[in-house]
């Protein structure tokens, strides 16, 4: 037998460290080991919009185990039973997508808590609880389980105070693209409007004491980080090697 170690990923998140990640879009074990050593605090396995599923997310996981980076795991959607088998599959940090209100944000954190404090279901010989070999898993997991909100929206805006006052909220993340698609400016993150709009997302979620973190692909994760931001994404695997690739082609093509 043994105990629930702690999740030093949300307690680096409540001191407000600066947590640096990389975006994981490649369902692959290969390339999520690969980048499992790179120095990276946390790596984000995205089955939202990529073709990973419970499979692909579970060898994810284990490649990161022992590994410095923490492992992420963004949901396809706010969905209780989704969300359940993750958890049961020994995911410990989630992020859900599009939170457009505080009662959305309620609900993503009672999918995560077994009963009374929420509405997980109850299964005690799963991975996340070590087989029955985890003998506080039941008593703890409710309390060792991070949520990461995303705030994608115009009405995520309008309401982010109240979501960030969620009890058990301990991140809410920006995502540049859909949030300046809803703002009327599709493709267009780095409009002044939406680079606006985040500005005042980022002093919002400081201001109420809530961890703030946001994605860019390009590396310059600086300003954001600068403005407070703490959880910055800087690049992804797909750019990354997109990137590689164009500059060795375009070396040997000139």
């Amino acid at each position: 037998m043994h105990t629930l170690p702690p999740n030093t990923f949300k307690q680096a998140l409540a001191a407000g460290r600066p947590l640096i990640g990389l975006w994981c879009n490649f369902a692959h074990l290969a390339t999520v080991e690969c980048l499992a050593h790179a120095g990276f605090d946390w790596l984000m396995l995205d089955m939202e919009h990529t073709q990973s599923n419970l499979d692909t997310i579970s060898t994810q996981l284990l490649a990161l185990r022992g590994s410095p980076s923490a492992a992420v795991v963004r949901v396809p959607s706010n969905d209780m039973a989704f969300i359940k088998r993750l958890l049961d599959a020994g995911t410990t940090n989630l992020m859900v997508p599009n939170i457009r209100s505080a009662a959305e944000a309620a609900e993503a954190v009672s999918y995560t808590r077994f009963a009374p404090e929420g509405l997980r279901g109850v299964a005690g010989s799963t991975r996340g609880g070590g087989y029955t070999r985890c003998s506080d898993y039941m008593a703890r997991a409710n309390d060792e389980i991070a949520v990461i909100l995303q705030i994608e929206s115009r009405e995520a805006l309008d309401d982010l105070e109240a979501i960030c006052r969620v009890p058990g909220v301990d991140a809410v993340f920006i995502g540049p693209s859909d949030l300046a698609a809803s703002l009327g400016y599709r493709g267009q993150s780095g409009h002044p409007v939406v680079q606006a709009a985040i500005s005042k997302a980022i002093a919002i979620g400081v201001a109420a004491g809530k961890p703030v973190g946001i994605l860019t692909v390009d590396g310059k994760g600086e300003p954001y980080l600068a403005q407070g931001a703490t959880m910055v994404g800087v690049g992804s695997d797909m750019h990354l090697l997109i990137a590689a690739a164009d500059a060795l082609a375009a070396r040997f093509k000139a």
